[in-house]
């Protein structure tokens, strides 16, 4: 089979677009995850502060940025969702097989993604309520005491049903839409906190721990350790972004795009490391517990603060935002792939997407102190297993994939992108060497296979 011509709109399906702007806040509301806001202050921490963020910087510049591009690049040449793009620029029937993984990766991560954003809607209104603080209350068990209950699954419910409404209203009625009151407040939001964390009493000695440069805490692994995270915070490897591309404008500068996406991302991160380590190290709390940071340490440090309730709510409600904005673009590539593989309308694939990925994730909801908490093959929960699994194997998987399908596959990428002369040699050497060495090495380094 000849390769699908670009120049043949009657073979391409008809879709939903994207406005310019529109497409880059939906897209910059994929990137702003949950991780930034209490995993990237941490690893910034152990490895070396302003030195690891400048780290960071560069692989999100030599493989992030080059990835995001291709992955644009596929969907809007493909104008079909992650699966069927990758087979009708090709004809090839395994690189629709080898497409299908990303609907997977995609699905599995909604599945144990809602029940997080759960917890962080849970925590919104207990803050905003005041219920969630009293005086020298032990906030570790008090959120273990919440996750090893039922209430976890209603909150679950309450993201499937938020996003999936969302689905289905559409690409620019609903994911547009949704986005573009978001993201703004979302911005406002993080304002206002780096604000209220600036001014707190000590605070500076948090903004010198963040942002002086420590060179001598860098080495391999922290080399690892910034391009894995550069690489799951733009959120590639699951076809988000190559389920967006498909509903972008031929107009639309990818190259331009993505570089807004970047600096969206970019400026994410460092606002959260300007919120968190002024108030971590105000209140003497230690940066380095993981979830445990948000859900546990920080609590402690609102209820000490005055109008606490106020801004211990404005941060889960950012948490909330983050995660919503993230769940619609991830969902979104399960329901795109059953609307075009079953010709079922909209609606009526999110809600059975919806229905399926709600009950998916349940055990992951249980397992985190709750019922199935026990159960732990090979020393993991449920939950942990279905994270591990996606973000350590199918994800890194899925974008070399991409790697290889842009660099070494797919021939019109560069005309697709707006991409000639030294800016496109520049981009599939990134492709075809630097990104797929990087991303088996960040592989073989979660996966314990290397050690440096």
């Amino acid at each position: 089979m000849n390769q699908t011509s670009n120049n043949e709109p009657s073979k391409l399906p008809k879709k939903e677009l994207f406005t310019s702007s529109g497409f880059i806040l939906a897209a910059i509301g994929s990137s702003v995850g949950l991780g930034n806001m209490w995993k990237f202050p941490y690893i910034t921490g152990q490895h070396g502060g302003a030195a690891f963020f400048l780290l960071f910087m560069g692989c999100l510049l030599i493989v992030g940025l080059p990835v995001l591009l291709a992955e644009m690049t596929i969907g809007r040449s493909g104008r079909r969702n992650a699966a069927s793009s990758l087979y009708h620029l090709t004809g090839k029937k395994y690189w629709g097989i080898l497409g299908v993984l990303f609907i997977l990766t995609a699905f599995l991560i909604m599945s144990y993604y809602a029940v997080v954003a759960g917890w962080t809607l849970h925590y919104t209104l207990e803050s905003f309520t005041g219920l969630l603080f009293s005086e020298d209350a032990d906030y570790k068990t008090q959120f273990l005491s919440f996750a090893s209950g039922y209430l976890p699954i209603f909150w679950q419910a309450v993201t499937i049903v938020i996003t999936g409404w969302v689905i289905a209203r559409g690409v620019s009625s609903g994911i547009e839409k949704f986005n573009k009151i978001l993201i703004p407040s979302f911005f406002v939001i993080l304002l206002v906190l780096m604000w209220r964390s600036l001014t707190l009493p000590g605070a500076g000695q948090g903004v010198d721990f963040f942002l002086r440069p420590d060179f001598s805490k860098l080495d391999a692994e922290s080399a690892l350790i910034a391009l894995g995270h550069a690489f799951f915070s733009l959120s590639l490897g699951m076809g988000c972004m190559m389920t967006y591309g498909s509903y972008v404008n031929k107009k639309q500068s990818l190259g331009g795009a993505t570089w807004a996406i970047g600096f969206g991302d970019l400026l994410y991160a460092f606002i959260a490391g300007l919120i968190v380590f002024p108030t971590v190290f105000s209140f003497g709390l230690e940066p380095g517990e993981g979830v445990g940071l948000a859900f546990m340490a920080l609590p402690a440090a609102f209820s000490k603060m005055p109008l606490g309730f106020l801004f211990g709510g404005l941060f889960f409600l950012l948490l909330s935002i983050a995660a919503l904005t993230s769940a619609v673009s991830i969902l979104e590539v399960p329901v795109a792939y059953a609307m075009e593989r079953w010709n079922w309308s909209r609606k009526k694939t999110a809600v059975i997407v919806s229905m399926v990925c709600f009950l998916v994730g349940i055990p992951s909801a249980l397992s985190v102190g709750g019922v199935l908490g026990s159960w732990q093959p090979g020393g993991k929960t449920i939950f942990d297993w279905v994270d591990f699994s996606t973000a350590y194997i199918l994800m890194p998987f899925c974008g070399l994939v991409v790697t290889l399908f842009t660099g070494y596959i797919w021939k019109r990428a560069g005309e697709e992108a707006g991409l000639t002369g030294f800016w496109y040699r520049i981009w599939m050497f990134l492709l075809r060497f630097v990104a797929p060495a990087m991303i088996i090495l960040v592989f073989l380094y979660f996966m314990g296979v290397i050690s440096v």
